[in-house]
C-alpha cells in the first residue's frame, strides 16, 4: 500500500476513535504524530516546530491570562441587572452581554463565571437561561481572533501553511452579523425553551443518591414498609443493590439485609430525613455527620481526569478531601451503584467537602462550581480594573499594529505574576497541556498528509464530487464537513482535521484560500445540536436538567440560520 492511502486509512481510524470518545484527543493526536515521525513521513525538526508554532504560543498565553480575567466579578454584577422582567427580553439581554464578553475572553471562562449565578437565581427557571448562555458564548467567540481557542487553532494552521495570519477583527465582518441575527433568534425561541421549573428553596435540584445499610443497623431483617422507608419527604427509594444484583422496583415487602445499598432520587435538602434511620451510611460516613458538612455543587470539566472513570477507580476523598453525596446527569435517570457509574464531562456532583477542600491544587482543572463557595476568591475592584484595562490595551495595541499580540500578552503575564494577581502554582495547575498536544500533533499530522500525497487524493475526491458545482459547491462542502466533524468530535479537533482538506481544496480550484480558512473557523464553532458538540454545552447540561432533544429542538433553527448567513456572507467579504 502506498503512503498516501496508508495515511488516509490511519486518519479514518483516528476520526473513528475521536468519535468513540474512549481515548482523550491529546493522546490520539500525540500517538499519530509520533507514529508518522517513526514511519519517516515527517522529520524531527518538522515535528518539534509543530509544537512551537507562533499561533499556538499566542493561544497558550491567552489561556493563561484568562485565568485571572475569569475571576473578575463584573459579569456576575451585570447579570443580576439583566434578568428582571419577562423571559424573552431577559434571554436577549443575557445573550448580548455574554456574546460581548466572549468576543474577548475565553468562552469557557465566561460560562464558568456565570454558571453558578444563573443556576441559583430564582427569577427565571435555569433551563430557560443556561442554553442561551452557552449558545451566546459560542456566538461571541466567532467575532474576534481571541474569542475562542478554535480561531487561534485555525490561525496556527494558517501561519504554518505560509498564509497571512488572521487579523484581530477580521472575523467580525461575518461574525458580528451572524451573532446579532442568532441572538435575536434566541430571544424569539425563549418561549419554546424547556421549563424544568424552579429549583427548591436552597437552589438545589434532584440528585441520584446512595446510602448503605451498616452491618449493625436495626433496619436489618425488617421490610421497607416496617422501616417506614416507603413514603419519605422529598426522597424516593428507586433501587436496592444487593451482592451485585439490582432490585428494581422496590416493593414494600422487600426485607433489608446487611450491606444493602439503597439508591434514592430526590432533593438533596431532604437528605436530613436519612438521619432518622440508624445504621445508614452515605459514602462510608454516618449520614448525620456527612450532611452537616459543607455541601458544594460542581460540574465535571472537559479537562477533568475523572472522565470515563468511576468513583471506585479513584480515591476521591484523598484527591479532593470531599465525599460524593449525589450525581446528576441532565434529566437522565441513572441506575446502579453510585460508585460504579462511569463519570462523564458535564455530570453534576454534590460534594460534602472537608476543611482542606479549597487547598487542593487540582480543583479548577476538574470542576466548575455551581453552588457553594467558589474555588478561588474574586478579584478586588482595583485588580479587576487594571486587569481588564491591561487586557484591553494589549488588544488595542495589537490591532493597531504597534505591539504584536504575543509580546503584549507576555508583558501582561509578567505584570500579573509580579503583582501576585496570578501565581506560578495556578499556572502550573491550569497550563493547557491538552491543547498544546492536540494542536501540535494536528499540525504534524497535516504536514504528513501533505508529504505523503494524501492531501492530493482528498483534493481529487472533492473535485470529483463537486465537479458540476465549481468552487462554490466545494466551499459549501467544506463547511458542511466541518460542522459534521465539530458535532461528532471536539471543536479544536474538527478544525485540525478540516483545515488541511480545506486548504488543499482551495488550491486545487485555484481559489484564494482565505474564504476556505475562514469557513473552517466559523464551521468549527457551529456546534448547536448536540450537548457533546461544545464544551460549554456540557457545562450547562446537568445544571439546566436538559435532554439531548432540547439541544436538537433549539439548535436546529440556530444551525440553519447560522449556516445560511456564514455561507452567504463569507464569500461576499472574502472573495474566491
Amino acid at each position: 500500500m502506498d503512503p498516501a492511502h496508508a495515511v488516509l486509512i490511519s486518519l479514518g481510524t483516528l476520526l473513528a476513535l475521536l468519535v468513540h470518545g474512549r481515548f482523550p484527543p491529546m493522546l490520539l493526536f500525540s500517538v499519530w504524530a509520533g507514529g508518522f515521525h517513526v514511519l519517516g513521513l515527517i522529520d524531527q525538526e518538522t515535528l518539534l516546530t509543530s509544537y512551537a508554532n507562533p499561533g499556538l504560543a499566542v493561544l497558550v498565553l491567552l489561556m493563561i491570562v484568562s485565568l485571572v480575567l475569569e475571576r473578575a466579578p463584573i459579569l456576575e454584577i451585570a447579570f443580576r441587572k439583566l434578568i428582571n422582567g419577562r423571559t424573552g427580553p431577559a434571554v436577549f439581554k443575557l445573550s448580548a452581554v455574554t456574546a460581548l464578553a466572549s468576543a474577548f475572553l475565553n468562552n469557557t471562562a465566561v460560562v464558568s463565571a456565570l454558571l453558578g449565578t444563573v443556576s441559583n437565581q430564582r427569577t427565571h427557571p435555569p433551563s430557560k437561561l443556561l442554553l442561551p448562555l452557552s449558545y451566546a458564548a459560542v456566538l461571541g467567540g466567532i467575532t474576534t481572533l481571541v474569542g475562542t481557542s478554535t480561531n487561534l487553532v485555525v490561525n496556527s494552521f494558517a501561519v504554518r501553511a505560509g498564509l497571512e495570519p488572521i487579523g484581530m477583527f477580521q472575523m467580525a465582518w461575518v461574525g458580528v452579523p451572524v451573532a446579532v441575527a442568532c441572538i435575536l433568534l434566541l430571544g424569539v425561541l425563549a418561549r419554546w425553551l424547556p421549563d424544568r421549573g424552579q429549583r427548591n428553596h436552597h437552589g438545589r435540584q434532584d440528585y441520584f443518591l446512595e446510602a448503605r445499610v451498616g452491618t449493625t443497623s436495626p433496619l436489618i431483617g425488617k421490610s421497607i414498609e416496617q422501616n417506614a422507608l416507603r413514603n419519605l419527604e422529598g426522597l424516593f427509594l428507586v433501587e436496592i443493590m444487593r451482592d451485585g444484583r439490582l432490585i428494581s422496583p422496590v416493593t414494600p415487602e422487600e426485607v433489608l439485609e446487611a450491606d444493602d445499598t439503597l439508591i434514592f432520587t430526590g432533593e438533596v435538602d431532604k437528605m436530613h430525613v436519612i438521619e432518622r434511620f440508624p445504621g445508614l451510611q452515605v459514602f462510608g460516613t454516618r449520614a448525620d455527620a456527612l450532611l452537616r458538612s459543607n455541601l458544594v455543587e460542581v460540574v465535571i470539566s472537559n479537562e477533568s481526569e475523572l472522565a470515563n472513570r468511576t468513583l471506585r477507580e479513584v480515591d476521591f476523598r484523598t484527591m479532593f478531601d470531599a465525599g460524593v453525596v449525589g450525581i446528576r446527569r441532565g434529566e437522565k435517570r441513572l441506575t446502579g451503584q453510585l460508585g460504579r457509574i462511569p463519570l462523564r464531562v458535564g455530570d453534576a456532583l454534590l460534594l460534602a467537602v472537608g476543611k482542606d477542600f479549597a487547598q487542593h491544587r487540582n480543583l479548577t482543572r476538574n470542576f466548575h462550581v455551581v453552588g457553594g463557595a467558589p474555588l478561588h476568591p474574586k478579584l478586588s475592584n482595583i485588580q479587576t480594573a487594571w486587569s481588564l484595562g491591561g487586557f484591553a490595551l494589549v488588544i488595542a495595541l495589537a490591532t493597531a499594529g504597534i505591539l504584536p499580540l504575543f509580546a503584549g500578552l507576555l508583558l501582561m503575564l509578567g505584570a500579573l505574576i509580579a503583582t501576585r494577581t496570578l501565581t506560578m502554582g495556578e499556572i502550573r495547575r491550569r497550563f493547557p497541556f491538552e491543547l498544546v498536544l492536540v494542536v501540535g500533533g494536528a499540525l504534524a499530522i497535516a504536514r504528513s498528509l501533505e508529504s505523503s500525497g494524501g492531501a492530493d487524493l482528498i483534493t481529487d475526491a472533492v473535485k470529483a464530487v463537486f465537479h458540476g458545482h465549481g468552487v462554490w459547491g466545494a466551499f459549501v462542502g467544506i463547511y458542511l464537513m466541518t460542522v459534521i466533524l465539530t458535532e461528532c468530535v471536539t471543536n479544536n479537533a474538527a478544525a485540525a482535521l478540516a483545515f488541511p482538506i480545506a486548504l488543499s481544496t482551495a488550491r486545487a480550484f485555484g481559489a484564494d484560500p482565505t474564504p476556505f480558512v475562514m469557513v473552517v473557523a466559523y464551521g468549527a464553532s457551529a456546534a448547536f445540536m448536540m450537548p457533546s458538540g461544545y464544551q460549554t454545552h456540557l457545562m450547562v447540561y446537568s445544571p439546566g436538567r436538559y435532554r439531548t432533544l432540547d439541544f436538537v429542538r433549539s439548535g436546529l433553527p440556530m444551525s440553519l440560520l447560522y449556516a445560511a448567513l456564514v455561507i452567504t456572507l463569507t464569500p461576499m467579504r472574502f472573495p474566491f
